[in-house]
């Protein structure tokens, strides 16, 4: 009596199973994913950011008011302030130079009077050796 209706129902039980991951896979995953890198990006802005805010006003972070969660932007040729809360960054417009930075000519100075040294000591070394041999 029970043989031939249950295993049709496992046959819909996996396909259901099959849907919902397919479903957490493409949609709720990435989804996630998402809002955790806009809270990591909103918790490290910093003054002298450029930001965009959610409403599309852009500005310069000129304050970082964590006990309120908010930050205060400035914006345009007059200056104008603004008090805005975290959530209501869009983006952040800053780039943020990965390069190395430039050297002083203090720091090019050191380094060139080290390779000539090291190509004086080279040559004293291959006068020793000639004179040895």
């Amino acid at each position: 009596m029970f043989g031939s209706g249950s295993g049709g129902s496992w046959w819909i039980i996996l396909i259901y199973v099959g849907l919902f991951a397919v479903l957490y896979f493409l949609l709720i995953r990435p989804n996630s994913k998402k809002k955790k890198q806009e809270q990591e990006m909103r918790n490290n802005i910093q003054i002298g950011d450029d930001i965009t805010t959610i409403g599309g006003i852009q500005g310069r972070i000129i304050a970082v008011k964590e006990e309120e969660d908010a930050f205060v932007i400035e914006t345009g040729p007059d200056r104008t302030k603004m008090k805005f809360k975290k959530w209501a960054i869009s983006s952040v417009d800053t780039v943020k130079e990965t390069t190395p930075a430039k050297k002083t000519t203090a720091d090019k100075f050191q380094e060139l009077q080290e390779r000539r040294a090291a190509k004086k000591a080279a040559k004293e070394e291959k006068k020793a050796q000639k004179n040895n041999e």
